[in-house]
């Protein structure tokens, strides 16, 4: 019988003077679909996947054609975005920078943003730009420990950015005189399809219209608001001029390259990996001097991403349109110091149960905590950000 993952076993994998190297998730996933049902990779600039050959098994006599269909920075998010949903049944920390008063923004943007959807972590510029009772964030006391944190003084991260130690960060938006910290992520994780029947297919349609609507004028309109267009006139300042096909109107067939975006792929087999470094956390200290104390830090971040990671593929999950996945098969490795061995995360409620635990263990050997089981962090955006959002949205009745 597979045991059961624990939190004593996270602690002595932590330790200075452990030598077990991490563990190794894999997944067999099947679309939702069923098996060889087409799957929609993430497309990048051009219409293009990110394409690979790698090695199946070192047995293999040749590499195989691979597609990643979901890559290591959009697995983090997604793991980023378990956590914020989890934020409050956890205790988790969370900073949110409130747009709630901008309220002339379309209904499609964020009122708020979390700490767990800043792309840069605690080293995004919206951090940077943000206030805290009218003074500069950075500039308060708890800004500045965030903005001056490392890996070796982590004691700020592990209390309001525990993910920024899981998935990295770089301190890069404070100018050439600023900090410019980085920290590599420790938890590696990414979706592959293996054996793709094909690598270039476009996806044809023709966008129907129970009017049929055709006319031969162009149709004049503001871009920032195409619900003012109008037929046969000259275009003003600001305006512009298109067919109606083009404000949305008439029948259009999509038939060239240029036209068509790529279309989802029937794969052999789909296949998830991630792994967590314990070499990368046992790299993480509080700068305390207590050996204790960073490695129940270490284990609390090793609960956190083991918890994310359930709650985000350990059932059925959607990646984006057509990237419907369930897993079929999950593995577990602990990469131990004696040999590797099979070991059991137990779930959703266990993880949740082994976070908790590490949550307490870390409060027990004073591991600075001061965003865990409080209401989020809520800052302000400064002039400048406000500025800069109101020139991107500008209302449409000013």
């Amino acid at each position: 019988m597979t045991d059961l993952l624990d939190l004593d076993r996270i602690f002595r994998g932590c330790a200075d003077d452990s030598f077990d190297d991490g563990l190794l998730i894999e997944a067999e996933l099947q679309p939702t679909a069923g098996p060889g049902a087409p799957v929609k990779p993430a497309v990048y600039e051009g219409g293009r996947y990110q394409q690979d050959r790698r090695w199946a098994s070192p047995d293999d006599a040749v590499p195989q054609n691979v597609i990643v269909i979901d890559n290591v920075p959009s697995q983090a998010n997604r793991h980023e975005e378990q956590l914020r949903r989890a934020r409050a049944r956890c205790g988790l920390p969370e900073i949110v920078l409130d747009l709630t008063d901008m309220d002339w923004m379309p209904p499609h943007l964020p009122r708020q943003l979390s700490s767990y959807q800043f792309p840069h972590r605690n080293a995004d510029a919206y951090l940077r730009d943000a206030e805290l009772d009218g003074q500069q964030f950075i500039k308060s006391e708890t800004g500045s420990q965030i903005v001056g944190a490392t890996p070796w003084a982590a004691g700020p991260l592990v209390a309001w950015f525990p993910q920024a130690l899981l998935y990295g960060f770089w301190q890069s938006h404070l100018g050439k005189k600023g900090a410019q910290t980085k920290h590599a992520r420790g938890w590696v994780s990414e979706i592959v399809g293996w054996q793709p029947a094909a690598q270039g297919t476009k996806a044809l349609g023709l966008k129907g219209d129970p009017l049929n609507l055709s006319v031969e004028e162009s149709a004049v309109f503001d871009p920032n608001n195409q619900a003012g267009w109008r037929l046969g006139e000259k275009a003003g300042k600001g305006e512009e001029k298109k067919k109606l096909s083009e404000l949305g109107h008439g029948q259009v067939p999509f038939m060239g390259d240029d036209e068509t975006a790529p279309a989802g792929i029937s794969f052999r087999r789909v296949a998830q990996r991630a792994s967590l470094s314990f070499a990368q956390l046992r790299r993480v200290g509080l700068g305390t001097g207590s050996p204790d104390a960073d490695a129940a830090a270490r284990a609390l971040v090793v609960a956190l991403g083991l918890h994310a990671h359930t709650m985000a593929f350990g059932r059925g999950f959607a990646l984006r349109s057509g990237a419907e996945l369930r897993p079929e098969r999950t593995s577990t490795t602990w990469l131990g110091s004696s040999g590797d061995s099979p070991i059991d995360l137990g779930g959703a409620e266990h993880t949740e149960a082994l976070l908790s635990e590490a949550k307490e263990s870390a409060r027990a050997a004073s591991v600075p905590l001061d965003g865990w089981d409080r209401e989020p962090l809520v800052l302000q955006a400064n002039e400048p950000l406000r500025i800069a959002i109101a020139k991107t949205w500008p209302s449409l009745d000013a």
